[in-house]
């Protein structure tokens, strides 16, 4: 039997938070109130009732993930993380979407207490979740034991049809049922409206076949208002430990208000009198806004008081799984708290000099030399494994043992690199992935995503130029360097060699942000770190490699250094002297002084730069007056040297440029 005065409370709680959204959005005069209309009922269940959190600790590790993948709806999460005790006042959801809030248009992990991920572009909030159901899984291996169980939480999602029609939650889903992601619910607003009119125009597709097909549980809500059924089916969710769960829940787009039910209500404020409307159709009171009622604001203040006992109940288990466990214990606190082992500075390799080496073995060198040191290192390819060369020797794979810290993503690169920012963004891990760096353009939005984020992701390219020969321009990257290295906040790695490869390395693992690596395919000379202080230079982004003299001022990323050393030389026995410089991030070269830039390209020393990939960009270190020796077109199927070579990437092309340099 249920409780009259109960369900009041609840419908009460409900509609408090249904209008905190709508009021968000017009005074905003910008948002989208149809979804929190709809949606309220879900949220109120899963952050009055049934989430594990605690409003007061939003860092707390064993919570549970809450993924507004239709980020669009944030007027709805803003609200229900305002009336749950977050640190969320009502003054924030008044300036929601103005500058300086904390109440972006789309929700913006590190801006507002609560935020697991940044979500809005389409998909990725759900393929985040997938990420941040893997770090779970795989953590609860590595460190439950017997009674102990510090990591036993769940993953829950709330998306749209948008969500679900773009091709990144295809991957996404596929991946998540072959994993066996039994602590990931996804609860699908499924309310058969899109933002251009019914989905019936363009979404046809039966979507609870899909989901099984990909070895989901999938159970349906008929009426998006009964919480009881909307409650038991999460219940029912979280029994299934081998497959992650899809709940459809059948809404009504801006319920309660006079646009119910159609596309007029998804993406712009209801007005002034249908504001009024919807609030008397509720039994609000017509002319305030932003209101809580006193016993809704109570009702929904309960969620403090429950994470805290939680989290304290918690605090004193963990205190005896150190006991127990006092080597996993120091590990978990130190991984979460993103701190990185004094061991790995020790742990990084040093190449010898006598053999050439491929920056993308040096990197599975390195990757495995660190893997005692750094065990929260964790991820892999795009089913390119053995082409890309990351993969731990001593682990077996997630999929066969979670404990296992190689995951075999599959053909899935956007999926893939989204669930690797889902990963970070969990705590606990450093996560990678990888593949070919021209198909770093299938994931690009993952790794914007990741930098907005400050993920601290590692995204890994190998076959990183027209150097990598026969396979032909589909597969050799020209514009991906550039195209990169103009994302804000993502740290660009392109080493020379496997010294600089094993530097790149330990910054990628110290520096909490995103960044990717470009490594080569073919072999290159190895520079002899002690010589050339490679390690302190990789630090500054770009240093110096030869100082012939000040002639002029040879510059290189990757493979092209060991061109511009040879033609150095070159240069040297012609009587021109040259400072030889190696650059394997621009961005970290930006953070250095203006002095030491300086030094580096010192103003009236003519210079050239030679990069196997398109040349916008280098104008800025070399001036109008240098010349960018690279490629502005796609490449060629052929050998990688024969294609350098006829494409201008070679030592005689670099001496020819630099002597008519000078001579002016």
């Amino acid at each position: 039997m249920s409780d009259p005065q109960q369900d009041a409370l609840d419908q009460l709680s409900i509609n408090t938070l249904r209008l905190l959204a709508v009021d968000q959005v017009q005074k905003a005069n910008s948002g989208h109130p149809g979804a929190p209309l709809g949606c309220a009922p879900i949220a109120y269940l899963l952050f009055h009732k049934l989430m594990k959190f605690n409003p007061a600790d939003p860092a707390w590790s064993d919570r549970d993930r809450f993924v507004l993948s239709n980020g669009h709806a944030s007027a709805l999460l803003y609200g229900a993380l305002h009336l749950t005790g977050y640190d969320l006042p009502m003054s924030q959801l008044e300036q929601f979407r103005q500058w300086g809030s904390h109440t972006a248009g789309h929700p913006e992990v590190g801006e507002t207490p609560g935020v697991e991920v940044t979500t809005g572009p389409l998909g990725q909030g759900f393929a985040m979740a997938v990420g941040l159901a893997i770090a779970e899984k795989h953590l609860a291996a590595v460190y439950n034991h017997e009674n102990h169980t510090p990591v036993d939480h769940h993953t829950y999602v709330l998306c749209g049809d948008g969500d679900l029609m773009e091709g990144i939650s295809h991957e996404s889903a596929s991946l998540a049922g072959t994993l066996e992601l039994g602590k990931l619910i996804v609860l699908y607003d499924d309310n058969l409206i899109s933002l251009d009119g019914p989905t019936e125009l363009s979404y046809t597709e039966d979507v609870t076949k899909r989901f099984e097909a990909y070895h989901w549980q999938v159970l349906h809500i008929a009426d998006g208002n009964d919480l009881v059924a909307i409650e038991n089916a999460i219940k029912e969710a979280k029994a299934e430990t081998k497959k992650p769960t899809l709940i459809r829940v059948r809404t009504v787009i801006g319920y309660g208000s006079p646009k119910a039910g159609t596309n007029k209500v998804h993406g712009e404020a209801l007005g002034a009198e249908a504001v009024k409307a919807t609030k008397k159709n509720f039994g609000f009171p017509e002319d305030k806004s932003f209101y809580v009622p006193e016993e809704a604001g109570k009702n929904w203040l309960q969620a403090k008081d429950k994470g805290a006992k939680a989290q304290a109940e918690w605090n004193e288990k963990f205190a005896a799984y150190k006991k127990a466990y006092p080597t996993l214990g120091e590990q978990y606190e130190r991984t979460f708290a993103g701190k990185l082992s004094d061991a790995v500075a020790k742990a990084i390799p040093v190449f010898p000099t006598e053999k050439p080496v491929a920056t993308r073995n040096a990197g599975q060198v390195v990757l495995n030399a660190v893997a005692s040191v750094v065990p929260e290192l964790f991820g892999g390819a795009a089913d390119l494994t053995a082409s890309t060369k990351t993969i731990f020797k001593d682990s077996p794979s997630f999929h066969v043992d979670p404990v296992g810290r190689n995951v075999f993503f599959g053909v899935r690169e956007f999926g893939m690199m989204a669930a690797v920012n889902g990963m970070a963004e969990h705590g606990g891990l450093i996560p990678f992935g990888s593949t070919f760096f021209t198909f770093s353009d299938y994931c690009r939005s993952a790794l914007r995503m990741g930098a907005l984020q400050h993920s601290h992701s590692l995204y890994i390219f190998t076959h990183d130029s027209v150097g990598l020969g026969e396979d032909g321009p589909t597969h050799q990257p020209v514009e991906h360097l550039m195209s990169l290295r103009v994302i804000p906040q993502l740290t660009d790695f392109r080493p020379a060699d496997a010294n600089e490869t094993a530097a790149v390395w330990e910054l990628a693992l110290e520096r909490k942000s995103a960044s990717f690596m470009a490594l080569s395919r073919q072999d290159l000379p190895v520079l002899d770190a002690e010589k050339y202080k490679v390690r302190d230079g990789v630090r500054k982004g770009a240093y110096v490699l030869e100082a012939f003299g000040e002639d002029i001022v040879l510059v290189a990323t990757g493979s092209e250094v060991e061109v511009i050393m040879k033609a150095a030389l070159e240069l040297k026995d012609a009587g021109i002297n040259a400072t030889v410089v190696s650059m394997p991030s621009f961005k970290i070269f930006e953070e250095q002084s203006e002095e030491y830039k300086m030094s580096i390209f010192p103003h009236g020393v003519p210079k050239i730069s030679v990069e196997a990939g398109a040349t916008m960009g280098w104008w800025k270190y070399i001036g109008r007056e240098g010349v960018a020796i690279g490629i502005d077109k796609f490449g060629a199927s052929a050998p990688g040297p024969i294609v350098m070579e006829h494409y201008g990437i070679s030592v005689s092309n670099v001496v020819d440029h630099a002597k008519k340099l000078v001579k002016k």
